[in-house]
């Protein structure tokens, strides 16, 4: 009698831990049990003025919640401008590593001589991860993503959180180590999705299998392994959780891969009926929890097209977060919308408890 009941107190411990773990970040942030929070986030702010001007009417006529900063480039001091006329705006840093585009590009922050690895022959910063992930050094990265807080905190502008242009700092665990080492640091949130990641996984195996189709590579029911950057996702969201600052549940970040058919030829009213819809569509699928939508809301100029010919794709980011069908969705379906200032304050409030 005394083993069942021994047995019976070990499976009831079990469980409740289970169930401990079992938690979304969002409750544990103090949302209720199968809440969907969600932080709808403008990357790219102060690349280029009409990226300004897509993150500020995203922001503040659109449903958009949060923004990041691209501190290496021309247009930061406009952004700056903007963000102390609204000093409620949630505004992170998008910290910088690459350059991508051919005719518009900068350089590093902390400069050649100190960072040769991160730095190309015109003495700006690689056009591709690939080329950051082979040739800079973990140490090349620290001093460059410090130096871009350090300006930003020059400039008096304390960003809400860190995240990754291109997905940079989560190429080699050697650069996210310095990417959570500063946020720990300093106590400003990161983006990491340590959840389920049920839709991160999905839309990646969705993408995996379609270009293995493409190449005539797939066969059905063969295993297709996860994002190498969810590796160890869980014991990574665990020590940043531990580190005092949040973490997400999911991510998504799909719309950038949306190819609108012959979106070049199609009005704004078209352009904003589709992207809305695919957001519909998409932001529905999410679980419960705490995720953060990625976009790239700009207002292109005839200019942009200099920059990027992606500029009818990032219009329809914008179209889409002002359109009253979407927000009227949201409120429909119970969507809670946030940012990072309140899910820092939300963290801090938490403490040890959690």
């Amino acid at each position: 009698m005394k083993k069942l009941l021994l047995l019976i107190l070990s499976i009831a411990l079990c469980t409740a831990a289970f169930a401990q773990q079992a938690k979304t970040y969002a409750e544990r942030l103090g949302w209720p049990k199968g809440a969907r929070v969600i932080i709808l986030h403008v990357d790219d702010a102060g690349m280029s003025h009409d990226s300004n001007e897509g993150v500020e009417k995203a922001l503040t006529e659109g449903t958009a919640t949060s923004t990041s900063v691209m501190m290496p480039c021309a247009w930061v001091p406009e952004i700056k401008q903007f963000l102390d006329k609204h000093p409620t705006i949630d505004a992170g840093l998008h910290l910088t590593l690459t350059s991508e585009w051919d005719n518009y590009r900068w350089g590093p922050l902390a400069g050649k001589t100190a960072v040769p690895g991160l730095t190309d022959k015109q003495g700006c910063l690689w056009p591709s991860v690939e080329a950051v992930y082979f040739r800079a050094t973990a140490d090349e990265i620290e001093k460059e993503i410090r130096a871009q807080l350090d300006r930003a905190i020059s400039m008096g502008f304390k960003p809400t959180h860190l995240d990754s242009h291109m997905g940079t700092l989560f190429a080699k665990e050697s650069f996210m180590e310095r990417y959570i080492k500063l946020g720990i640091e300093k106590q400003i949130p990161i983006m990491f999705p340590g959840g389920d990641d049920l839709f991160y996984r999905a839309e990646a195996r969705a993408a995996t299998i379609a270009s293995l189709k493409k190449q005539g590579k797939y066969t059905e029911g063969m295993q297709i392994p996860d994002p190498f950057e969810l590796n160890d996702a869980k014991e990574i969201g665990t020590r940043i959780w531990k580190g005092g600052l949040p973490v997400l549940d999911d991510l998504h970040n799909s719309s950038y891969d949306w190819q609108m058919p012959d979106i070049e030829k199609k009005t704004d009213k078209e352009i904003q009926q589709w992207y809305t819809d695919h957001y519909i569509e998409s932001i529905g699928r999410l679980s419960p929890g705490l995720t953060m939508v990625i976009m790239h809301c700009t207002q292109p100029s005839a200019t942009f097209k200099y920059i990027s010919d992606t500029g009818q794709k990032r219009k329809g980011d914008l179209l889409a977060m002002t359109d009253p069908r979407l927000k009227a969705f949201l409120a429909k379906q119970g969507f809670i919308l946030t940012t990072w200032r309140e899910v820092m304050e939300r963290r801090v409030k938490v403490g040890n408890a959690e």
